[in-house]
Order: structure tokens, then sequence, then C-alpha cells
């Protein structure tokens, strides 16, 4: 237990001194946060496709092979529903928030539930590399574009029926007449819009504006699925950069190579518990 409040200690202190902070932010913090894709949950939202198809958790029906496109949709209309439109702005966002506010700081993210944005960090120190619950596209895609996806969500929720939403609502490219689909990095027709582009070209400015100088590089919930977007990188510019520090906060996944041990905070916990007794340490 001194160990876990002496880093929490040091990694305050860090934020503190810090010229600037980058931070990754992976699905960890919206468990934290209490939007967990099983359990309880999941139940509430999915129990017929459950007891239909077996199904177990949010995460794997997103790649059930459902019978028809009205049946995808009445699956993914409620997806997006409770994981990007119905659930409010969880703690350890608005924590993060207070805590970096006035400090230089940068996001990625492989989250795509809009929670950061909700919880009010400035829009333009973030970039959101695979996507948005928020948007669809082209499944071709015939162009790089995407589209809000708020009302026809909407009227999905509100019109489906025995599993599935009426066939009007099955929503097609406006350009190509193709099907739509979710604006989410699955392969490589993921379209990266302007926006996307506008997010990667900043957070590119940023860590070049601070290369040589003392970063650092805070991860929290990311995990081991897509390692190169986040963990590698900050691995790699921590031992490249001899000023910066490495720092990480989850349940699991806090190993550090040898290269940089002696620059590295790593903390096992919940992220809601470690932000929570960081902010009531004294400054």
């Amino acid at each position: 237990m001194k160990n876990y409040s002496e880093n929490i200690s040091k990694l305050r202190e860090e934020i503190e001194n810090a010229d600037a902070l980058v931070i990754g932010i992976g699905a960890g913090m919206s468990a934290a946060s209490g939007f967990d894709y099983s359990g309880e949950r999941f139940e509430k939202t999915f129990g017929d496709f459950q007891r239909k198809y077996g199904i177990s958790d949010m995460y794997s029906g997103g790649f059930y092979p459902f019978s028809c496109p009205e049946e995808y949709w009445a699956w993914w209309s409620r997806m997006i529903w409770v994981n990007r439109y119905e659930n409010g702005t969880g703690k350890p966002y608005e924590d993060l928030l207070k805590t970096v506010t006035g400090k230089d700081y940068f996001i990625i993210t492989t989250n795509v539930d809009h929670q950061i944005q909700k919880a009010g960090f400035d829009k333009s120190r973030l970039f959101y590399t695979q996507g948005d619950y928020g948007l669809f596209q082209c499944s071709v895609p015939c162009h790089q574009q995407t589209y809000d996806n708020f009302e026809i969500v909407r009227q999905m929720i509100d019109e489906q029926k025995d599993m599935k939403i009426p066939s009007s609502l099955v929503p097609h490219c406006p350009v190509c007449g193709k099907p739509m689909t979710t604006n989410l990095r699955v392969d490589d027709r993921f379209v990266q819009d302007e926006g996307w582009h506008a997010a990667a070209a900043g957070y590119n400015e940023f860590l070049k504006r601070h290369e040589d100088r003392h970063i650092l590089f805070l991860e929290l919930g990311v995990g081991m699925n897509t390692p190169v977007i986040i963990k590698y990188p900050f691995w790699k510019m921590t031992y490249q950069n001899e000023k910066a520090v490495y720092a990480c906060v989850n349940f699991q996944n806090t190993y550090v190579p040898a290269e940089i041990k002696d620059r590295s905070i790593c903390i096992r916990g919940d992220i809601s518990d470690v932000l929570d007794e960081m902010r009531k340490q004294p400054g």
C-alpha cells in the first residue's frame, strides 16, 4: 500500500512539473466510469440478443453475422445509443479534466464513446484514432466523409420491434447508394475524414514541438488490443528522450521495458480511485 500511495504522489508531482503531458486513454478509462461491455449493463440492453444467439458481451456482439440488415441495425442502434448518447460523463474523465486544466496537454485515444468530449476537454487537443460511435460512413467507402447519426439512430431505437428496425430506416450512402456502416476502425475501409486528419496533424505537431522537453507520457486504461497506437509509441518516445517520464494506470498491463524502468511510474489499480486520491493529496 505504501508503494501505491508513493507512486500516486510521484505521478501527481510529474503532472505538476512536466513541461507537457501526452495522455493516452484506452477502454479501461470508460470501464472505470462504469461503462462496461458485459454483465448487468449488457444484459439490460441486449437480453433478447443474448437469449436468441448466446452473445455474451457488447464487443463480441459487434462481430456477429446477423441474419439481415434490419436485425444488424437493431443491435447497432442500441450499441451506439447506450455507449454514445444515453450515457452521461464518467467521473474519471471529469477528474482528469480538473487535474490537467491549465497544463499543456494533448490526448490520444482509441475510445469511440465520445467521453472525452463530453467531459469538456479542448477538442483541438484530442486525437480520436479509431473513430466515433456518433458517425456513419459509406461501407465501400466511395468517399472520405462521415455523417452524424444521432437522428437516425434515435429513430431506429424508437421504431424497432422484435429485434428489427423498419426496412425504411436501413441507412444507405447518399453518394453511391451502398449500405452505410459505423465509422469504427475494423479494417482498411475505415474513413479518415478531414476532422481525423486535422486531429492527427495536431497531435504530431504537439509531439514535435515538445520532443526535447520534460514530457510525461501518461497512459490511462490502455490495454494490449492495439498497443501500436499508444503503448509502444509512448515507450519508444520515452526511451528516445532522456527528459521524458512514462506512467501508466491500469488494473493490468503495467509492464514496462527495462530500458525505461528508472523513468517510469506504474500503478496497478482502479483509475477512478487513483485520480481521486491524487486530487485529495495536499498540494
